[in-house]
């Protein structure tokens, strides 16, 4: 190999080499991509959506980086979360999968389900019926617009209002902690059900769910040969609230 050649092949390596550490540094720092595997926070989220996480949002924890790593406790740079974001988080009965939810309750709130309705601090939170939602297999949710009680609006769907977790305890949110929900209230493994803890701690949150950048209804982009003929055109670069 010639002197030029050797030269050529080595810029190209440290090309490649700076790329992959840029984009290394935005995923950690700034955006990561996440797709949705399930339908627990439909209508907001469905199933084979492809979404991009601000990372920075509410500060960095170990979290934040691949792998959990490296292993220093709590948060830097931390800002609260507020009732109504959507969040990626690490599910805290493994401190490993990615969750994505509703954060309804906040540290010293008192989260409630009766009767299909959601209670904070006592009281009831307003929910308005409108028109009736129908999934891409044709099935019928009977859906409502939420209203938090900071003023967040955002829909949710119900199958009933007796349904499992439709009644529960009283749950009283500790500090640098949250309560999450998912939008399809009766198909969510949420902190209503989970065996050992009901709360998501701070320290375990990825980011803020941003907005949509693919999105099909084949549920995964591989093979894209059915994912591209089923691209959901209308969600494409569509934000999340």
């Amino acid at each position: 190999m010639s002197r030029q050649s050797t030269g050529s092949f080595m810029e190209t390596v440290r090309t490649i080499i700076y790329a992959v550490l840029i984009a290394i540094v935005v995923r950690t720092l700034a955006y990561e991509p996440f797709n949705i595997p399930s339908g627990s926070m439909k209508p907001t989220l469905l199933e084979g959506d492809y979404l991009f996480v601000k990372k920075w949002v509410y500060g960095y924890s170990r979290h934040s980086f691949p792998f959990s790593w490296p292993p220093f406790s709590g948060r830097i740079w931390e800002a609260p979360v507020q009732r109504g974001d959507v969040v990626v988080f690490k599910w805290p009965e493994d401190n490993k999968t990615d969750y994505i939810k509703r954060i309804v309750g906040i540290p010293g709130d008192r989260i409630q389900m009766k009767g299909g309705v959601l209670y904070i601090n006592d009281q009831p939170v307003t929910r308005e019926r409108i028109e009736d939602w129908v999934d891409e297999n044709g099935h019928r949710f009977t859906r409502y617009i939420e209203t938090l009680p900071n003023g967040v609006r955002h829909p949710i769907i119900e199958e009933g209002d007796q349904e499992d977790y439709d009644e529960t305890d009283v749950f009283t949110v500790p500090a640098d902690s949250y309560f999450a929900m998912g939008d399809n209230r009766d198909h969510s493994s949420d902190s209503r059900a989970w065996p050992t803890t009901h709360f998501v701690p701070a320290e375990n949150l990825v980011g803020r769910a941003s907005f949509l950048f693919y999105s099909t209804a084949a549920g995964n982009l591989w093979p894209i040969w059915d994912a591209l003929p089923q691209t959901r055109w209308d969600r494409l670069m569509t934000g999340i609230h």
